[in-house]
């Protein structure tokens, strides 16, 4: 027990070690560990994690050693050290062992000394790059452990990916009057905790960042769980904490219509069941009904969840047998009322003695994704009562049928019993050896040496005995002594010895001195037909055995009690010991329908088989601690509501915040990009430093084309504003260079202000322009697209200001300056002050904008270079995506009438093509042509007439109409060009019909 304790805690797994270490230490587990992690107490700290508490800091084996522990003083930690080091090297295995750790360490040096610094709650790091900051689409949030809070991450996402739970917590709301009239402390800290979790949950709804902070959730929680710096708190302990404290605080609410009635309170009726309890203590019966929340569950003595609830729901004699023999204690629960969350507490703990301190209980605990509950209803109560005194009477039979199996398995009269089949296979053997061959000796000195000899191999087989069972067909130690006192010499020897000098074997057996053949079959006969009956009785036994058995593992499979399933939702495992360790979840994510593994800001996809080999326990030090289980109804309504995704529910969960909870979500991912760009202004001011290369000079060069140049990592790292600025750079680079007047005489800011109001002017000018075809100012900075579409003052000056913070404007110190003040500026600019939600937008349109004038312009030259396929594509994404814009403004998009004249004109061309292709009588031409007509024109037909079409349109539809109408009835076109026209002309007559109705 102490070598595997000490094993867990130090992680060293070398037997011998440690067993060295715990005998220097006269059993004493504080100074073994004590001993064996001295070594990395002593390692100098490289960084902010290393210095870090160990492994072990704040268990047992950090706290004071106990008053009659021997202290580890410098010098007897020497001889302490000298000792376990004497002692390992006296063993060769030990000494292997210890090579090979030594080059495991060597090949991992870096991996080995995390271990040992390893925390008992990883704290994650603050040196994330910025990418790692930003949630990935519709994947879940993680949660920062701010030192020993892993616990809380755990509980809290297992509740938060509760929907109804969560709709409880967001739509938390009190009384004005209820707000003012709050005059207890605790009332007050159960407000603002759920106030806190109100903003919490919110953030893990719409934030973009990776994970969210706790922090100012875990501050009201410090009060009750004494101070963080104490060790971690248990999962129970605070999850009871945690509901008692929204259940008061969902009390205020209903207390305003119904004052003290429970039973409207939502966290009673999401997590609180009842369940009776019936019994007889001291011959009088009693019952009594209770309620729980998270029921306790015993894991010792248990294989899996099921085993438990009976252990827990029956306890005693409670039929009416012994009630009438005035038992002195028995008692049975029945669940009369199930919580639609039923929370399973797994006791995993218990208080050593010996040790004088708790234990962590590693037994291995199975526990199913659906549970039944039926056998433990009160409604259920006559059924199961049936079946227990069922399974009752056939564990008793089983009994007895191993009684039986025992007498067989264990036979004799003496102290020493042996399987009577063998004992029969044994007798089977005798009969059939042949005797041994004595041979005699006419010298004295062979015979001494034969002797001699003889002895030493009785002795090898005596050393040889203690290590076969007793079962096998070997001689006993009292026999082989009783064959050495009472034997000849030459009886000794004839056992062992073989002859030189004769060819016949010599039998080292006992044998019969006589037996004839007559004697021989008869008794070989008997034997083995006795054997063959008891092993066939044996058998029978064992296979009744085995179907009683499993008619008990389907006792329960009844239909009947099949009724009320729930669904196992979320896992919540420790590692560790008693008093260290770590807590993570494991959540069953309906619309992805898997398992998502919740560790700290981790969030991952994991398996049923991970969670089985992390939670079950048995095999490691991490287990299941508790079981969180939804009713059947809860988790179909979850996944018929979230049947489309997560992201669209998480998304219709924002837009149905308050205006409140809206803002804080907006407020929190606009300081994520300033912490963003603060990062990025951290980084380019390192750029003058560095001398750049040319391959680099030529890379920055091609990216002030416009965004669709920049490699895909820039375009993930940057905002649309940023890339609209970039497009700008030379521009405001240049804007930048005309203040190099004000920057000497008045400073940075003043150079900022003239440069702004130069640059509002020049652009202000551009907007007046009416844009051609030939020359669209609007292509050329973001600001002349707004000022021409009047968009509001707020995103005017937030988007020139940006243009002036750019880190691509690190080309000497006076830009470096303007753009570190600009920056600045900008951090000053909160939610209040712009709509950044409007300001999104305007930047959105502005960037369908840029992707429609490139459509546009790739359309036209791939007409040019009579490429008609290609062509249409582009200029129908083109004449579509400009619509949306000119809905919104006239000047929000292209000239229309441009982009429709070219379609109309790359139609009526492929039109040509595909009719072309049609009459050439050779099949594969004739199927492209179709295809094209199939595929390319019909369709186009119908996004045209879709629209308000024009007569020049309308006209080029004609027009195509009358060519394939001239193919029908034409006698130089055979059969395979006359059927699959009709179905194709059909279609161009319907879009015609549809055309002229309107």
């Amino acid at each position: 027990m102490l070598l595997n304790q000490l094993r867990e805690i130090t992680g060293i797994q070398d037997s011998a070690f440690l067993h060295a270490a715990l005998k220097a230490a006269n059993g004493d587990l504080m100074e073994a560990v004590g001993f064996l992690t001295e070594e990395h107490a002593q390692e100098p700290t490289q960084n902010a994690a290393a210095a870090e508490p160990s492994t072990w800091e704040g268990s047992a084996a950090g706290k004071q050693l106990p008053p009659n522990g021997t202290a580890l003083t410098p010098s007897n930690k020497d001889d302490l050290q000298a000792v376990v080091a004497f002692s390992v090297l006296e063993s060769p295995k030990a000494q292997a062992a210890e090579r090979e750790v030594e080059r495991a360490q060597e090949a991992h040096p870096a991996e080995n000394k995390n271990r040992s610094k390893r925390k008992r709650c990883e704290v994650w790091g603050e040196n994330l790059k910025q990418n790692d900051w930003r949630r990935v689409g519709d994947w879940p949030v993680g949660m920062k452990n701010i030192g020993n809070t892993c616990w809380f991450s755990a509980v809290i996402q297992s509740l938060f990916q509760l929907p109804e739970f969560r709709r409880l917590v967001l739509g938390y709301s009190l009384p004005q009057s209820v707000l003012e009239n709050c005059r207890s402390r605790t009332g007050k800290r159960n407000i603002a905790f759920m106030q806190e979790l109100q903003c919490l949950f919110a953030l893990m709804l719409g934030t973009h960042r990776k994970f969210v902070d706790p922090s100012a959730a875990l501050e009201l929680l410090r009060d009750a769980f004494r101070s963080a710096e104490e060790q971690q708190q248990d999962v129970s302990e605070f999850t009871h904490k945690l509901l008692d404290w929204l259940e008061d605080a969902f009390q205020l609410a209903v207390d305003v219509n119904s004052p003290g009635d429970k039973s409207e309170n939502p966290m009673v009726q999401l997590f609180y069941g009842t369940f009776l309890t019936e019994g007889v203590h001291e011959g009088n019966t009693f019952s009594k009904i209770e309620t729980f929340g998270q029921y306790p569950l015993q894991v010792n003595g248990y294989r899996n969840l099921n085993e438990c609830l009976e252990g827990a729901m029956v306890e005693g004699e409670m039929d009416e047998e012994t009630a009438a023999q005035s038992v002195k204690y028995g008692q049975e629960r029945w669940f009369t009322k199930l919580p639609p969350v039923l929370t399973f507490e797994l006791s995993r703990f218990e208080f050593n003695q010996s040790l004088g301190q708790p234990e962590k209980i590693h037994t291995r605990l199975e526990f199913p994704q659906t549970i039944y509950m039926d056998r433990y209803l009160y409604s259920s109560k006559e059924l199961i009562q049936m079946k227990r005194e069922e399974i009752k009477r056939l564990k008793e039979k089983i009994v007895i049928l191993q009684q039986k199996l025992e007498k067989y398995l264990k036979y004799g009269s003496g102290p020493t019993r042996f399987p009577l089949p063998d004992m029969l296979q044994y007798v089977l053997e005798f009969i059939t050896t042949k005797p041994a061959v004595v041979i005699s000796s006419a010298h004295d000195s062979r015979t001494t040496v034969l002797q001699s000899q003889a002895e030493s191999h009785v002795l090898d087989r005596l050393s040889q005995q203690n290590s076969i069972p007793e079962t096998k067909n070997t001689k006993t130690t009292e026999d082989t002594a009783f064959f050495l006192a009472n034997s000849s010499p030459q009886q000794k020897l004839s056992t062992p010895l073989q002859s030189s000098d004769s060819p016949a074997e010599i039998s080292d057996r006992p044998a019969p001195h006589m037996v004839s053949e007559e004697e021989m079959n008869l008794v070989r006969t008997c034997l083995q037909r006795w054997r063959n009956e008891i092993e066939q009785d044996m058998q029978d036994l064992k296979d009744s055995m085995a179907r009683i058995n499993l008619s008990i593992e389907q006792m329960y499979c009844d239909p009947l009690l099949q009724q009320v399933p729930y669904r196992l939702h979320a896992v919540l495992v420790h590692e560790g010991q008693a008093n260290a360790g770590h807590y993570w979840a494991y959540i069953y994510d309906q619309p992805r329908k898997s398992w998502l593994k919740y560790n700290d800001i981790s969030v991952t996809e994991s398996s049923w088989e991970e969670l089985e080999r992390d939670s079950f326990g048995g095999l490691k030090n991490a287990s299941a601690y508790c079981l969180m289980y939804i009713s059947d109804n809860v988790s179909h309504f979850v996944a018929d509501e979230d049947d489309d995704s997560e992201v669209g529910q998480f998304q219709k969960e924002v837009e149905a915040l308050p205006p409140e909870l809206k803002h804080y979500i907006q407020e929190d991912n606009w300081r994520l990009e300033q912490e963003a760009e603060e990062w990025e202004e951290e980084q380019s001011c390192k750029i003058p430093q560095i001398e750049p290369s040319p391959a680099f000079e030529s890379q920055d060069l091609s990216s002030e084309s416009g965004p669709d140049q920049s490699s895909v990592c820039e375009q993930s790292m940057r905002s649309l504003s940023s890339e609209h600025a970039m497009i700008a750079k030379e521009q405001t680079a240049q804007a930048i260079a005309n203040t190099a007047d004000a920057y000497e005489k008045n400073g940075v800011e003043a150079a900022l202000c003239e440069a702004f109001h130069e640059e509002y002017s020049r652009l202000y000018l551009l907007a007046k322009e009416t844009p051609t075809p030939q020359n669209d100012a609007r292509l050329q900075h973001v600001l002349i697209y707004f000022l021409q579409n009047n968009a509001p003052k707020q995103v005017v000056e937030r988007t020139l200001l940006e243009q002036f913070a750019d880190k691509n404007l690190s080309y000497d110190e006076r830009s470096i300056s303007i753009m570190k003040v600009a920056r600045a500026k900008l951090r000053e600019i909160g939610p209040d002050d712009v709509d950044m939600e409007e300001y999104k937008r305007w930047h959105e349109d502005y960037s369908l904008f840029r992707k429609v004038s490139v459509y546009l312009l790739t359309g036209l030259e791939l007409y040019q270079n009579r490429k008609y396929q290609e062509s249409l594509t582009y200029l129908v994404y083109a004449y579509q995506s400009n619509t949306t814009l000119l809905m919104k403004g006239p000047n929000r998009g292209v000239n229309e009438s441009l982009i429709a004249l070219y379609r109309r004109k790359c139609l009526l061309k492929l039109n040509d093509v595909a009719a072309s292709l049609f009459v050439s009588s050779e099949d594969a031409r004739v199927a492209e042509g179709i295809n094209i007509l199939n595929e390319l024109i019909i369709p186009c037909m119908h996004l045209i007439i879709n629209n308000d079409i024009s007569k020049d349109d309308l006209d080029a539809i004609e027009v195509m109409r009358n060519r394939w109408c001239s193919y029908l009835g034409r006698e130089d076109m055979d059969g395979k060009q006359q059927l699959p026209a009709s179905p194709f002309l059909c279609c161009i007559f319907q879009v015609v019909g549809t055309v002229s109705r309107s």
